[in-house]
């Protein structure tokens, strides 16, 4: 694996760790389920650590928004696969600019 492909893996896997957390937070119920609140609240922790990790080896706005993208997805689809909750389509048309906006900043 090459130095470029480390950190952009860094930032992937600190999406789908942010996206497991949010849906943890759902789980929690406003933490009356504490576990499920301190559960996600690790995992952010260690999404964090892993986009710091990243942004040693590439740019600060293309990792953030590269992770926010993700995140923003992620949890959009978890939500609906999981929980039923649903997206009307503007929802989906600002998660589809978010993502538009990502591939602009990455070949800019």
């Amino acid at each position: 694996m090459s130095l470029i492909e480390l950190p952009l893996l860094m930032v992937v896997g600190a999406a789908a760790l942010d996206v497991v957390a949010n849906l943890l937070l759902t789980l929690s119920d406003g933490f009356r389920r504490r576990s499920w609140g301190v559960l996600a609240i690790v995992l952010v922790l260690g999404a964090f650590t892993l986009l710091a990790q990243a942004v040693k080896h590439m740019d600060l706005a293309v990792a953030y928004a590269t992770w926010g993208a993700l995140g923003i997805l992620g949890t959009a689809l978890g939500g609906r696969w999981w929980f039923k909750q649903r997206l009307n389509a503007l929802g989906w048309s600002g998660i589809l600019v978010v993502i538009s906006a990502v591939v602009v900043i990455k070949t800019a």
